[in-house]
């Protein structure tokens, strides 16, 4: 339930920011935010990253979708998958949401973030899709470590339980009624 909450934020916010965008500025809007380093640049993209397979419309509605409703099954069928996994999933299906739903409503992504050191105008999906990919990758480099963490919480936890089922068992046992 929680990835589901996070995955809702994740797009609520996405589709916040592109409504406001597209309700404020006309394409090709440029407002500077920080020092020619952060500008908020209005552009409407209608291919995939970086324009590429731009006008293919059913690719990009079909693919997105398949690969978004495999991530959501996976992320709430395997409930043993760490959660640093859960969570990047999580980050990757949001995003991809939020500029499928644009795709679907428009034709199109609205994209808004420019940096002055990386050429591509970008928007918080992209951002989502991108933290999530690095989670991953920081996941798989150090799944075993993340995994060992989690048995060894997992047995702690177990053995309180039962040193507290057998000082409660102690307890019980010479008591009257």
């Amino acid at each position: 339930m929680i990835y589901f909450i996070f995955a809702i934020l994740v797009v609520g916010a996405d589709q916040m920011v592109k409504m406001m965008v597209r309700s404020n500025l006309v394409p090709g809007d440029m407002i500077n935010v920080y020092h020619d380093v952060l500008n908020i640049t209005y552009v409407n993209n209608k291919g995939a990253a970086f324009g590429f397979l731009s006008g293919q419309n059913r690719v990009l509605l079909a693919v997105p979708l398949i690969i978004i409703a495999v991530l959501f099954v996976f992320i709430f069928v395997n409930k043993k998958v760490h959660p640093l996994a859960r969570y990047a999933l999580t980050l990757i299906a949001a995003g991809g949401t939020g500029n499928l739903i644009d795709r679907i409503l428009y034709g199109q992504v609205t994209d808004m973030l420019s940096l002055s050191f990386f050429p591509p105008v970008f928007n918080i999906a992209d951002i989502s899709v991108t933290l999530g990919c690095i989670l991953i990758i920081i996941y798989a480099l150090f799944a075993e470590r993340f995994d060992n963490a989690r048995k060894a919480a997992e047995q702690k936890r177990s053995e309180r339980r039962a040193g507290r089922a057998k000082s409660k068992g102690k307890h019980s046992v010479g008591r009257k009624k």
